[in-house]
């Protein structure tokens, strides 16, 4: 029985004649497991893709970034990454939240190279797993159940220029987000957050001069 087609996949298949072709793919590629050189990948991202679903059945994707090793290979049916501080919508664990289930897609650009992961998501505040990630807010545990490669066809070409300068590292103290700074939204932020925008000083920013360093590609932004 297949992992990954149900009566909608197969009629399209049947539509354009690759069944044959899709249960090949599927037993080349698709497992439930993951094994050395899907872990050596996985753990050499610095971003990933991450797909969930909310209680109506709504999709959404947001992107995770950090540095190689964020997120980890427990064994070859599990993987953890970090949830950090976000922009308090908190989209994504709130769906994992109620209902759990996630895919992850894996990209090296310069390869290029594609893994998917799909599986079940829970949330976890253990100090134990909280430690290997600092300045998490969460971890996120997935039990996977289906591991597959796919075809870097019409993957583009590019090149990193450099890390995000707001990854949480060892031996430095993450710089606050410059958002977090825009005057129209200080009554808004948690003490936390309120504290540090205090300590950093300086002049705060309207939301039109925030957009205008995101839009000209500013690293503060």
């Amino acid at each position: 029985m297949s992992k990954l087609y149900n009566e909608s996949h197969r009629a399209l298949q049947d539509e354009f004649g690759t069944r044959r072709m899709a249960d090949k793919i599927e037993e080349i590629t698709c497992n439930g497991i993951v094994g050395e050189n899907e872990k050596a990948f996985i753990e050499s991202r610095d971003m990933f893709f991450l797909a969930t679903v909310d209680t109506e059945g709504c999709p959404t994707v947001s992107y995770k970034g950090g540095d190689p090793g964020f997120i980890r290979v427990v064994d070859e049916r599990t993987v953890i990454f970090p949830s950090y501080d976000g922009n308090g919508m908190y989209l994504s664990m709130g769906n994992i939240a109620s209902r759990g289930e996630v895919g992850l897609l894996f990209i090296d650009f310069e390869k290029p190279n594609r893994l998917r992961l799909q599986g079940q998501a829970e949330l976890s505040s253990d100090s134990a797993l909280l430690a290997h990630f600092k300045e998490a807010e969460l971890v996120v545990k997935v039990a996977l159940r289906a591991v597959f490669v796919n075809c870097p066809r019409y993957v583009h070409r590019y090149e990193k220029v450099s890390s995000s300068r707001y990854v949480p590292r060892a031996a430095r103290e993450t710089p606050v987000a410059t958002w977090k700074r825009v005057d129209e939204i200080q009554d808004m932020l948690p003490e936390r957050d309120a504290a540090k925008v205090a300590a950093v000083g300086g002049k705060l920013l309207t939301s039109e001069e925030w957009v205008g360093m995101v839009v000209a590609g500013d690293p503060e932004a």
